[in-house]
């Protein structure tokens, strides 16, 4: 996963589009002559990733099995299921850009949800870690609701970086720690059998914590229920130029605007990232006519989209500018 930034406002104007056409009945274009130009407008739309290019980096909750327990379990999973992407944008909007405090936002989305209700069981301190940007800290504090309503004495810790936090996490320093599934499974996947280890996560969710389970359960961790929330890499449009295209998914944007005259706006190494470029081109087939460097999901990308210097661009499946856009 790489981490969200909220965005600032953006203003906009109306481009054309390239050769392809609207209706999806025209023949998929070659990448020396088709393609489809940007298309301004105020909105973005993620689109589908139908061939599974990104790894599953959906939230899921990992524990220290001696501090686990059904009570504290039970308590976290009912936070993943309130969870589901478009509702951790919304989150990450009320913090990244409305300025609440995710202790403030992660009370006002407990008492809409309502999964506060109907815990019990638990006892004693449970220390609840939380990485030094908001999603996490925010994610924290919906676990930190959840398990005081069960019962245990939560409190919130903020750690530094993975290395750190999950070494606490099996010495038992801290209790949980809301994580993203493939990102941690290969973390524990190559901090047990070596950098270059074959990946174990993959777009497959099950698949994915299956892995984890295995990983985690060699070094005293315990996995939650993950949740429908992801924050992943993912591809966006206009607004406008998915209606003018008619593409709702990746494979649609292949079909219909693999050339020449697409533009993709992303961070410099982009171009030579299997989750980006290079597998857009190896699992969809999709060639461009050009690469605008931009910067990883924030305003130069999103600026890039919107006043449709470029066709497609990298964001995050979570950001909270998403929500404004």
């Amino acid at each position: 996963m790489i981490f969200t930034a909220a965005s600032a406002a953006l203003t906009f104007a109306l481009a054309g589009c390239g050769e392809s056409g609207s209706s999806g009945t025209s023949a998929p274009p070659t990448a020396a002559t088709g393609g489809c130009a940007g298309v301004a407008g105020d909105s973005l739309v993620v689109l589908t990733d139908d061939k599974k290019l990104q790894n599953a980096d959906n939230i899921v909750a990992l524990i220290n099995t001696k501090g686990s327990s059904p009570a504290l379990v039970a308590a976290v999973d009912k936070v993943a299921a309130a969870l589901d992407t478009t509702k951790l944008i919304a989150l990450n909007k009320a913090v990244d850009i409305d300025r609440k405090t995710p202790q403030v936002a992660a009370a006002e989305f407990a008492t809409a949800a309502g999964f506060a209700t109907g815990l019990s069981g638990g006892s004693g301190a449970v220390k609840i870690g939380a990485a030094n940007f908001s999603e996490s800290q925010t994610l924290a504090e919906l676990y930190k609701i959840a398990l005081t309503a069960a019962g245990f004495k939560a409190t919130v810790q903020t750690a530094g970086n993975r290395e750190l936090y999950e070494a606490a996490l099996e010495r038992g320093e801290l209790t949980v720690f809301p994580e993203y599934a493939a990102t941690i499974t290969e973390f524990l996947n190559q901090k047990a059998n070596g950098k270059t280890a074959a990946p174990k996560a993959s777009g497959d969710i099950d698949a994915t914590i299956t892995a984890l389970k295995e990983l985690g359960g060699k070094v005293g961790l315990t996995v939650g229920t993950p949740s429908a929330a992801a924050d992943q890499n993912a591809f966006a449009v206009t607004k406008a130029f998915a209606e003018k295209n008619g593409v709702k998914t990746l494979s649609d944007f292949a079909a219909k605007c693999s050339g020449k005259a697409s533009i993709l706006a992303g961070p410099a190494e982009c171009p030579q990232r299997p989750f980006c470029q290079l597998g857009l081109k190896d699992k969809y087939g999709i060639e461009f006519g050009s690469f605008q460097q931009a910067d990883a999901g924030g305003p130069q990308t999103k600026t890039a989209l919107t006043t449709g210097a470029a066709a497609l661009g990298l964001v995050f499946s979570s950001d909270g500018g998403l929500a404004t856009l």
